[in-house]
């Protein structure tokens, strides 16, 4: 018998007695790991199993077992439940495969109406196929075995990781063009030019923001109130007045914006910005503009007015999605985290005459993008 055996006594050194201590008295440990410390810590003192067992309220065998592990293994090991497998696995590793490949497609391919699993559309699915799949003992699988069963190979089939496909054969090329455009601008600010180019050359990224909400208060909004309110108060529900464009362009030089505020961005709107580049800059100037591939840049209507400019203007496109090559995006940044943050208005017109009152206070302090060899990837 376990109980009848003499067991050697338990030396514990300072740390584990201290661990030991520790463990026994926690609050928030598991009770199983408790209860065994406080067996091993009453052991070691030499208190009798049978003292031991009235006191922390287990059995005798339960002692003998987590005392004998100690002894065995160490006193970690005397604190943990000893692993065993009492008989091979019920569900196999093909069937497991079989899970995980249900797993790894859509919903939607099975005559679902669901774009993504969820564990329990997924239990349900697998439970209800498994015996036409040959796999009976899933029959009765629930959502905790279909979850392990992910779990082990890190699949989780409820989530979407999103990510950018490159669709343009010609980015790397397109991005090394516009990087080598704005390392021009940095030599330019430096008192080095490129000879080959004419001069001047005034270098302009241009893009438009779409689809931005002239959002009207129901209510006041409530100032804040010491002692009571530390913001401002403001009803949930608003007013929609409409939404407007903004187009935009950043001189690369002086860091001056350009920004018209229109109802649409069709082709008249982007010429009529090309129209104001033209009359700001001298005449006999080139305007460099680095822009997307967007239809009013290269429409009927704007080519034709730029062959009334022949010479005036030089497209440098961006590559598709790589808008944030395009320096007017930082811009555009700085004014939905300024005063368009929160903004709210009672028409489309005070709503253009606040964005165009926030680009001029942009204006009263420009910043330059000053880039350095790291920046344009030359080192």
């Amino acid at each position: 018998m376990a109980g009848k055996t003499k067991r050697a006594a338990l030396l514990l050194t300072p740390d584990q007695e201290t661990m030991l201590k520790r463990l026994a008295g926690s609050r928030t440990a598991p009770v199983r790991e408790v209860e065994r410390a406080r067996i091993l810590l009453g052991y070691a003192q030499g208190i009798p199993i049978t003292d031991l067992a009235r006191r922390i309220g287990v059995s005798r065998p339960a002692i003998y077992t987590c005392i004998d592990k100690a002894l065995a293994a160490g006193v970690p090991m005397g604190l943990r439940d000893a692993y065993h497998r009492p008989h091979d696995p019920e569900i196999s590793d093909e069937a497991r495969a079989w899970v995980v490949s249900i797993a790894c497609t859509k919903p939607r391919e099975h005559g679902l109406a669901a774009e993504l699993w969820s564990i329990s559309g997924l239990a349900r699915f697998v439970s209800e196929h498994a015996g036409a799949a040959g796999f009976p003992r899933l029959a009765h699988a629930g959502k905790s075995t279909v979850w392990r069963i992910l779990d082990e190979v890190d699949i989780k089939p409820h989530r979407i990781r999103y990510y950018l496909e490159r669709r343009d054969p010609d980015f790397d090329r397109k991005m090394h063009e516009v990087l080598m455009v704005y390392r021009d601008v940095s030599l330019r600010a430096e008192g080095v030019g490129d000879e080959r180019r004419p001069d001047p050359t005034y270098t302009v990224s241009v893009d438009e923001k779409p689809g931005v909400q002239a959002l009207g208060l129901t209510a006041p909004d409530l100032p804040p109130v010491p002692g009571k309110a530390q913001g401002v108060g403001r009803d949930y529900e608003y007013v929609r007045h409409g939404t407007v464009s903004i187009l935009a362009g950043i001189d690369l030089h002086s860091g001056h914006i350009f920004a018209n505020v229109e109802d649409r961005h069709r082709s008249r709107e982007f010429i009529g910005l090309l129209g104001r580049l033209d009359a700001y800059y001298p005449p006999d100037a080139v305007i460099r503009l680095v822009l997307d591939n967007h239809s009013a840049h290269i429409s009927k209507e704007t080519l034709a007015y730029l062959a009334t400019r022949p010479g005036r203007f030089e497209y440098v496109h961006t590559p598709k999605h790589g808008s944030w090559l395009n320096l007017i995006e930082c811009a555009f940044s700085k004014m939905a985290r300024t005063f368009l943050r929160h903004i709210r208005v009672d028409s489309i017109d005070e709503l253009k005459e606040r964005i165009l009152k926030g680009v001029d206070e942009f204006n009263e302090a420009p910043v330059v993008f000053r880039w350095n060899r790291f920046d344009l990837g030359l080192v």
